[in-house]
Formats: C-alpha cells, structure tokens, sequence
C-alpha cells in the first residue's frame, strides 16, 4: 500500500541463505512444488534460487534449475504477444482506439468490430469470458478463429475488466494479420533472438530439451503427461502457437526479457521498446477494478500509483517489474503438475512480492 516502507536491498534480501531463499523454501513446500526464483534490477540478475526437483516418478531425480524448462501458459502473453503488439504500435500499424471494424477486415461487421486493441490489452472489450473452442467450435483453427470473431459479446466494450483468453487469441490474430507472419516468428524475430533468449519458443519442444523441461498435467487426449507440448486446451487447439499460451522459456531467458524492461540493450534492436514499455507499465483503466497496464495486471495488494506489476501463468509461472522500484522479479513452478490447490502457491507469491518490492 502507499506509504509503506521500501523493500530491503536486493543484495540483502538475495544473499544466500537469506530472506528469500528462506521464503520460497518453505513457500514450495507448503505449495508442494519445486520451483526456481530470481530477482534483479537494469544491471542483470542479483540473486537466484532453486529448490526441488521436476516432478514426480521419472522427473524426480532431475532437480529444479535455472535452465529447467517452463511451460509459460498466460506468462506467453508477455513474452510473445505484448512485444509483438508493441511493435505494430509503434510502427503505426496498431491504433489502440480505433474500433479494429475500421481498419481489419476480419472485424467488420462483426461484434468484435465495436472493439479497440486498448481493450483487448486492458481485457476491458466485453469478450466472453470463456473459451470452450472445442465444445463451440471443433478443432480446426481456422473455424475456431472465426467463432472467436462472430461471437456476440459479453458486455458492452470498456464497462467492465474482466480476464479473458479470448482477448490475447484475438488480439494474436490481429497481430498476425496486421505484421503479415505467424505469432511465434515474429516473437522470435522481434524479441527472444535481439535479446540472446536461446530457450524461448512455442512448443512442442524437441528431444534435446526432454530432460530439463518441467512437465505438467496428465492429458487423456494424448496419453500422458504434458511435457515439452502445451497444457492449455485452447492454445492447443491452435496448433501449441497462440496469444493467449504455448510459449516455453528458462529463468535465465526470463531474466533477461525482464531486464531489458528497466534499461532496453542498446544495439539490440528491439522495435517494441520505448515509449512502448513506458506506456504500457502504467493503468489504463480508469477507475475500474483490478487495474491493469497494456496487458499486465497491477500487482495484488499495492497502490496502482506505485508501478508494480505482474503477469501469471496457469502452470504456476509468475514475472513482476517495478520501473519506480527499479527492481523485476520471477518465480517459476510447475504447480499444476501436483494438482490444482492453487492456495498455497497464491500465498507464497503475495509473500515473495511483498519481500521483493514492499
């Protein structure tokens, strides 16, 4: 909350041994996960931890690390999609307030058509709130992006903020048609490769990440557990490359997208940088309720006013940035892997903010 006393040095609150290696240890395992964590600021990484290991039978004796591949789920809206986003923006190929009926074709005439590219990153657009591609739509993406195009809306557009995969699905879409290539070239193109994120891609993973790659649920429809192929239903849907999920990265690579976020590389050519990261890491939503940034969330339990932000991810994944604080955070697990008692990881995450960035 405002007026709250500022967080420890990074350095102090990082030492090994120290506050939040101690946290995150028994946060894992009150949560039953293993997990890795790291925190940092515009000059790199300032301290990481690890505890625990893969997953259960087989992945048991493979230990938690900072190269242990992720299955990002929602955390792919950042990684992939906002820059991709940001890009179009700031090449003026993106008006954020311009009904998308009046420059896409797809759109016009349709419900979505009434909609601007703000409100799908502010999920301010009234879209409904679930999916069901399958049980709507069948599994072909071509028929399940036309169902996401024609379905009426839940609400009317900027009423109301309300979390919604169908949003980044959509607003993948766009991108993809406005930038004239597929979701996961352009990230790649634009953001992992400029940034050196040599673990970052859309699934499904190959044999060489098999033994670091933490796996998921159990998936009747393919047999098995997830690993190395998308948890998400609707991002599998689509072929494992979606906005909305199918992204799968390492701490490290995180570390340093979220760097870059505090002090952009020079010389590394990003065409989503400033003001793109300035104007996306501050509310858009007026006086609604939570507060949201362009696609990120207002963290839980600070004042909107102080610039702490986040994005999670389904499977268990988190990143935090704080531009005022100076200071980014990440904490990634494979949660769902143990089951959907999501409690105790919401707890040790509330903790881990509080610690990092007060």
């Amino acid at each position: 909350m405002t007026g709250a006393p500022p967080p420890a040095p990074l350095d102090e609150l990082a030492a090994p041994g120290g506050p939040l290696e101690r946290l995150v240890a028994d946060g894992l395992r009150a949560a039953g996960t293993g997990g890795v964590w790291s925190v940092g600021d515009a000059g790199g990484a300032r301290g990481r931890g690890r505890a625990g290991v893969l997953g259960r039978g087989p992945y048991g004796e493979r230990p938690m690390g900072h190269d242990t591949v992720f299955d990002l789920a929602s955390v792919t809206k950042i990684i992939a999609l906002w820059p991709c986003a940001g890009a179009l923006r700031q090449a003026g190929l993106l008006p954020l307030d311009r009904p998308l009926g009046d420059y896409w074709r797809p759109a016009a005439g349709r419900p979505v058509g009434s909609v601007t590219a703000r409100q799908l990153l502010t999920h301010t657009a009234g879209l409904p709130l679930r999916t069901r591609f399958a049980e709507l739509y069948g599994s072909d993406p071509a028929a399940i992006r036309a169902g996401v195009l024609t379905a009426p809306l839940h609400r009317p557009p900027g009423a109301a903020v309300e979390y919604t995969d169908r949003a980044a699905v959509l607003l993948g879409h766009l991108v993809e048609s406005l930038a004239g290539a597929p979701l996961d070239e352009l990230a790649a193109r634009q953001t992992w490769r400029p940034l050196g994120m040599a673990d970052t891609r859309y699934g499904p993973l190959g044999p060489r990440d098999a033994d670091r790659t933490a796996p998921t649920e159990y998936e009747r429809t393919v047999g098995g557990v997830l690993c190395g192929l998308v948890h998400d239903p609707s991002a599998r849907l689509l072929g494992g490359v979606s906005g909305n999920a199918g992204a799968f990265s390492t701490a490290r690579d995180l570390e340093r997208f979220l760097t870059a976020l505090l002090d952009p590389p020079a010389g590394a050519e990003l065409p989503w940088g400033e003001p793109w990261i300035t104007e996306s890491l501050r509310v858009h939503t007026g006086g609604l309720a939570p507060a949201r940034g362009l696609s990120w969330l207002c963290a839980a339990g600070t004042d909107p006013a102080e610039g702490t932000f986040v994005h999670y991810g389904f499977t268990g994944t988190g990143i935090w940035v704080s531009r005022r604080r100076g200071r980014w955070a990440l904490l990634l697990t494979n949660k769902v892997h143990y089951g959907r008692d999501f409690q105790p990881l919401t707890d040790l995450r509330n903790a881990f903010r509080r610690a990092v960035f007060g």
